[in-house]
């Protein structure tokens, strides 16, 4: 999320992390990314490799348009929940990899030596947080359209937070802003932020239920067969 501030931003800039705060953040995000990488070279097939194309397009240009908050604060679509429960996590992390590299290198959004932090607030923390709850909500609660499209409105709106609370760590690390400044800061602006990510999450997840429910990866099965929830009596029938 852009904010007017960069160092409430969670594209974090160069000059923000230390030198081994930026290290320490590299390591997980390396090693979540290159079990995502094998884990895309395992499983993805033909017939989604279009859609991972299309999504990652789909992310980067709406990271790219903002929408005002209050206080002359900005915000963009985060993208980690909609590429997890599309895609799954592992490779909802893939895309998202590309996507901030592709900003960090090319249109320099988002520090070169803060990219391992970038990927591990936006990409590792988003999608594979993003999947767990996805997916324990799945187990956990009845398997009807509302109640889906409730959870993922409710995690993209948490993955947003976990990524705002993870920046604000790193930069109080890194000596940049006190954690009592940071913290408070980033989870109250990035908690409107969470609102406008659940809502444009939503819309599009139950955009693809409407029309292509068999691409929603992490949809309760009922929903991907038929687009919409049987009674628990009933026979699922392909």
């Amino acid at each position: 999320m852009r904010v007017a501030d960069p160092a409430f931003a969670l594209h974090l800039p160069d000059g923000f992390l230390s030198g081994e705060v930026a290290a320490l953040a590299a390591v997980p995000a390396l090693a979540a990314v290159a079990y995502a990488l094998r884990v895309a070279n395992r499983d993805l097939d033909e017939e989604r490799v279009p859609l991972l194309g299309v999504l990652a397009a789909f992310v980067f240009a709406v990271q790219m348009l903002n929408f005002p908050i209050v206080g002359g604060t900005s915000g963009h679509l985060l993208g980690a929940t909609l590429a997890a429960v599309l895609l799954g996590p592992w490779l909802a992390c893939v895309v998202m990899t590309v996507v901030i590299g592709v900003q960090a290198f090319v249109f320099a959004d988002g520090g070169l030596s803060a990219l391992g932090a970038n990927v591990l607030n936006m990409g590792v923390l988003g999608a594979l947080l993003a999947g767990f709850l996805v997916a324990l909500g799945v187990r956990a609660l009845p398997p009807t359209r509302s109640v889906f499209l409730g959870v993922v409105g409710g995690v993209a709106w948490l993955a947003v937070m976990a990524g705002a609370a993870a920046t604000s760590v790193q930069l109080a690390a890194s000596g940049t802003v006190g954690l009592d400044v940071a913290l408070p800061s980033m989870l109250g602006v990035h908690a409107l932020i969470g609102i406008g990510e659940a809502v444009i999450t939503v819309a599009a997840v139950s955009a693809v239920l409407a029309s292509r429910p068999d691409l929603v990866a992490m949809a309760p099965r009922t929903l991907r067969v038929h687009g919409l929830a049987l009674p628990a009596r009933e026979t699922v029938r392909a």
